[in-house]
């Protein structure tokens, strides 16, 4: 069978069959064909002449081949935020974004801080089927800042957890911070630190500057993030563990980062879509769709993330999806929800922010968005690029397409996304996790995904 951009999966997900995609630009370079069988990578030259006729075919011509995307920092809000969102949701919306593994945080109700939580997580995200997901275990317990959590016992889980943080809060206590990373390096796993000093943040809303004091808001400052990073980043040295930091959004902060991997500490950092975008002065609007944790910054900032992200300060995009029941985020500005939901516009914000301005190229996009997240989250076979032998994890994004992004189209189950109404570039038409199709044509293959 062939077909222009294959209507729906089958052939490739069958044991033994093949799903041959033809005339891909491999991350934005070389043309080629690539060929799926049994959830691997193989080379299409093997595929026996016998064989051809049974062949599902996928006219990739004009498409941009990458590796799936994973992302280190979702929030799925399951056990206990089901209004806002729950993994089988979450993991529609990141499959529609072309995401084939996300990392889910440990701010549920109740904390993922037992085996029992990460567990569940864990298997709901197998039941979904559609994405690969990997719980985050809490730092502390109830992410109070107080006790360490088990940490053996969920790495240990059948989750096998790998990275562990407090997310949404602050890991403030310096001595509680040095034995997690201590802890963390014992068990060969990552501590991710949501660097936001509380003390110098109370009651803001948004980043401080002219323009908060205009509007009459309580203004965030970029020190009580840079001070954490320091802070931590000398932790992670004395103690020879791994660190990464979790949504960077000040010049101040990638100038500590930089500073720390000139050192040679094990420092790693990420950057959202939104803070590469976006900044302060859509708040002039008071919309509270654009309240985020960070807050959006300044433009002299958006600046540093960018030119970071390109030179290799900050290692990664994370989203930091964050979804929210409408009645969290329709309020006044000061007391609404912080958080952005970002799964599905992640990899067309990125393509606007970096390579349409010629910082990134496709295989650069494929480093910060696919291996580069695996590997700091050693997720094993996420990490490898698209050659013979890899597991077959593939996006195919039409990247001159352009789409406004519309809250009915949205497959999570909030729509508080900064970029309602914008235009995005590109669109993902086809993904394949595992081999086994779960976009097709831009449209979720929920059958063949929980096969």
């Amino acid at each position: 069978m062939t077909t222009k951009h294959s209507e729906r999966g089958g052939a490739g997900e069958r044991s033994g069959a093949i799903t041959l995609l033809r005339g891909a630009s491999i991350m934005g370079g070389e043309v080629r064909d690539l060929a799926i069988r049994d959830g691997v990578l193989i080379d299409p030259a093997s595929i026996d002449d016998d064989a051809r006729d049974a062949v599902e075919v996928v006219d990739a011509s004009g498409l941009v081949a990458l590796p799936g995307l994973v992302d280190l920092h979702t929030h799925l809000r399951q056990p206990g935020g089901e209004q806002a969102e729950t993994v089988a949701t979450g993991v529609r919306a990141a499959a529609a974004g072309g995401y084939t593994c996300v990392f889910a945080m440990a701010n549920t109700s109740p904390v993922a801080d037992t085996q029992a939580v990460v567990e569940q997580v864990h298997r709901l995200g197998l039941e979904a089927g559609l994405a690969t997901v990997r719980p985050i275990g809490a730092v502390s317990v109830g992410l109070a800042g107080e006790r360490l959590a088990d940490m053996g016992m969920l790495a240990g889980s059948a989750a096998r957890v790998t990275v562990f943080s407090d997310d949404g809060h602050c890991v403030a206590d310096a001595e509680l911070m040095r034995r997690a990373l201590e802890h963390a390096a014992s068990l060969g796993a990552v501590i991710a630190q949501h660097a936001q000093d509380p003390a110098l943040t109370r009651g803001s809303v948004m980043h401080e500057s002219p323009l908060a004091a205009e509007l009459g808001l309580t203004g965030w400052p970029s020190v009580a993030e840079a001070s954490i990073v320091a802070r931590d980043a000398m932790l992670a040295e004395a103690t020879g563990a791994r660190l990464h930091v979790c949504h960077v959004s000040t010049l101040e902060t990638v100038e500590v980062v930089r500073a720390a991997k000139q050192r040679g500490i094990a420092i790693t950092a990420e950057v959202t879509p939104h803070h590469l975008l976006l900044t302060e002065e859509l708040v002039r609007s008071y919309d509270a769709r654009y309240k985020v944790n960070p807050p959006l910054r300044a433009d002299r900032d958006v600046r540093a993330l960018r030119e970071a992200l390109a030179d290799g300060t900050i290692d990664i995009v994370a989203t930091d999806h964050a979804p929210h029941a409408p009645e969290a985020k329709q309020a006044a500005f000061a007391d609404a929800a912080f958080g952005m939901v970002g799964l599905e516009t992640a990899l067309g914000a990125v393509q606007l922010a970096m390579v349409e301005t010629g910082l990134l190229d496709w295989a650069g996009v494929a480093r910060v968005m696919s291996t580069a997240p695996a590997e700091i989250g050693q997720e094993p076979g996420y990490d490898a690029p698209l050659e013979v032998g890899s597991r077959a994890h593939v996006v195919l994004l039409d990247p001159a397409a352009r789409r406004i992004i519309e809250p009915t189209a949205l497959r999570g189950r909030s729509a508080n996304s900064p970029f309602l109404g914008v235009e995005l570039p590109g669109s993902v038409l086809h993904v394949w996790h595992g081999g086994r199709r779960t976009v097709a044509e831009g449209e979720l293959q929920l059958e063949e995904a929980a096969r």
